[in-house]
């Protein structure tokens, strides 16, 4: 390894069943560096460092580790962990119960007799050289999360880590909790520590690191010096779009081309959540497709979670129709014709253990109430109703969903909240993980319900998508609504250089 370098991979391949997870991966870093490790959901990142840090084991590759000699054998975390490789991950996983010096050296006292003495002495010098605001006393449940964050990270440090792992350690703080944290992470730099900076905020990337490494689709896109690297040209990269790629794919279609003229049928003002999006205006009319677009982790989804009560709303406004309406709970939304299909299909979308006729039913009977159930030849009807309109492809009625393929679980969830009749629908990534002859179905049927004057909010990772079926995007960035685009101004560049903050240099 050459001076200068604390970790070096090279070739790491990663494969699970059917999936090629990483395809010979280099990644390098540099002593006394903030590296941010960066790409867009499944490009790799989550995988590279599980190889890293013994939770997988790698199918190809070598990893190097200074002051290690030869290839090093990372076969667990405690292999990790001796090598000087040390991760604070975005949930916290010390003990809320035990003293801040008890979790600094949990698991690392020698003996049946603890010095609880010297413990404290031990943790109290570390907490005061990284200008940590806590003592060695004090409950850890009782500290801010952002504290609790860096005792994580002095509990790495004080094991003479050579490589310290940040895992979206930011995620739950507010700007002045990342400011410290970015403080700590600074000082530790200048100690000669290398950082491995995991996040999906470009702000925050721009601010605080060194240099970038992209990963998209399991496979290295580059490594580069941050000023080297314009906010806009690292969307692109993540995105797998060309700058110069500036065609409007917009097909053309009686829906979708144009806002539609009108009210609207939901308009909310300074709406927030306790899933930390700042305050964001919002307006849909009659007829409208629209979307929110963005980065993974821009707040997209929290955005419509928000809007459909999913998330505790904390303030703002809402009106369904002209009317003030109060949405605390989904079905409070459930109630003004509003319906959701989750980002999350398996997890918030279907019962896998019910059959694909009760999962169709489930609003609509949530909506009647489970004391006033629907006959079976009621629900036997509008199953078999769906079904045919969406061409669902299942053996019976009876068929438990979890059986189905992945696009056909997505049609009965669509069927699910079309058989309420909502006046407006919000999707978030309706076409994820499913065939592209379903997408393109999913798409007319998109356009189609638009052209009967229900109001569609479309969410997709898939900017040729959202281009494809909305006449106007809300584009997110760091959890706050940064743009709104429509007409010349939907093209593929655009979005981009808004993503990245109108960086284009």
């Amino acid at each position: 390894m050459q001076d200068g370098i604390v970790l070096e991979m090279r070739g790491i391949c990663k494969y699970f069943p059917g999936v090629r997870a990483l395809q010979n991966v280099d990644f390098t870093l540099r002593e006394g560096e903030i590296h941010a490790l960066m790409g867009e959901n499944g490009a790799g990142k989550s995988t590279l460092i599980k190889v890293l840090t013994g939770v997988y084991p790698k199918d190809g590759g070598e990893v190097h580790i200074k002051g290690v000699e030869g290839a090093a054998v990372i076969r667990s975390p405690q292999d990790a962990q001796n090598a000087g490789i040390s991760t604070v991950y975005q949930e916290i996983t010390l003990c809320p119960n035990l003293t801040v010096a008890e979790n600094m050296y949990i698991g690392r006292t020698k003996g049946a007799v603890t010095n609880w003495k010297m413990m404290n002495s031990g943790a109290g010098k570390i907490l005061e050289s990284l200008g940590i605001p806590a003592s060695p006393q004090q409950q850890l449940g009782a500290c801010s999360i952002a504290v609790q964050q860096m005792v994580a990270i002095a509990r790495a440090v004080d094991m003479e880590c050579k490589v310290l792992i940040l895992d979206e350690p930011t995620s739950s703080l507010d700007d002045q909790e990342v400011q410290k944290l970015f403080g700590l992470m600074r000082d530790l730099r200048a100690k000669g520590v290398g950082i491995i900076f995991v996040t999906h905020f470009l702000e925050q990337v721009y601010e605080v690191c060194d240099r970038i490494t992209v990963l998209r689709d399991g496979q290295l896109v580059g490594e580069y010096v941050i000023e080297d690297l314009p906010r806009v040209q690292l969307v692109s990269k993540m995105l797998g779009k060309e700058l110069d790629d500036m065609a409007d794919i917009k097909e053309e279609s009686g829906a979708g081309s144009a806002v539609p003229e009108g009210p609207a049928v939901l308009e909310a003002q300074g709406l927030c959540s306790n899933a930390g999006i700042k305050p964001f205006d919002f307006s849909i009319r009659k007829g409208e497709v629209n979307g929110f677009t963005g980065l993974l982790g821009s707040g997209r989804s929290e955005c419509v979670r928000a809007i459909f009560g999913a998330d505790r709303v904390t303030g703002g406004a809402v009106t369904v129709d002209g009317k003030a309406v109060k949405i605390h709970k989904p079905l409070d939304a459930m109630k003004q014709g509003i319906g959701y299909l989750p980002e999350d299909r398996k997890g918030d979308g279907i019962v896998g253990d019910l059959s694909v006729r009760e999962n169709i039913i489930l609003a609509l009977q949530v909506m009647k109430g489970f004391f006033r159930p629907f006959s079976r030849a009621q629900a036997e009807a509008f199953a078999d109703e769906y079904i045919k309109l969406l061409e669902i492809k299942t053996a019976s009625t009876d068929t438990p969903i979890k059986s189905l393929s992945g696009g056909n679980q997505q049609k009965c969830i669509l069927a699910r909240w079309l058989l309420t009749d909502p006046k407006y629908l919000i999707l978030d990534e309706p076409t994820r993980g499913i065939d592209i002859g379903t997408k393109i179905e999913i798409q007319k049927l998109v356009l189609k319900l638009a052209s009967e004057g229900k109001s569609v909010t479309f969410i997709s990772s898939e900017i040729d998508e959202m281009l494809r079926t909305c006449s106007r995007l809300i584009v997110m960035r760091d959890r706050k609504a940064v743009g709104e685009l429509t007409g010349e101004d939907l093209t593929q560049s655009k979005i981009m250089a808004t993503i990245a903050g109108g960086d284009t240099q």
